[in-house]
């Protein structure tokens, strides 16, 4: 893979942070559904998702790789940071857990 002794390589460091969101929300979730009625204001291709991960429920709005959540007011790009955000994992964490699931 693009790794040795635990470190990331650029290849694989590019692969998470590009991924779309859409394509990684349910590896990464217990629950993930879109809001069917939300109508997007800038970009058409922008989704509304509502998503549970154990007890913690989010409303995220996704345009490819990059997320924002709509009650913490906080947002990111890529999957490292989704899974970061979503799982409360660290840098080192999230890359492992990326890797079992891609």
């Amino acid at each position: 893979m693009g790794f040795t002794r635990g470190r990331v390589d650029a290849v694989e460091l590019e692969r998470y942070r590009s991924i779309g969101c859409e394509a990684l929300l349910p590896l990464l979730v217990d629950y993930v559904k879109a809001d069917a009625s939300f109508i997007p204001i800038r970009d058409s291709h922008t989704h509304r998702w509502h998503l549970r991960v154990g007890d913690r429920e989010f409303e995220l709005l996704t345009t490819g790789p990059k997320w924002f959540d709509t009650r913490l007011q906080r947002g990111g790009g890529g999957g490292i940071d989704l899974a970061m955000h979503l799982l409360a994992l660290d840098f080192r964490q999230a890359i492992t857990k990326l890797r079992q699931v891609l």
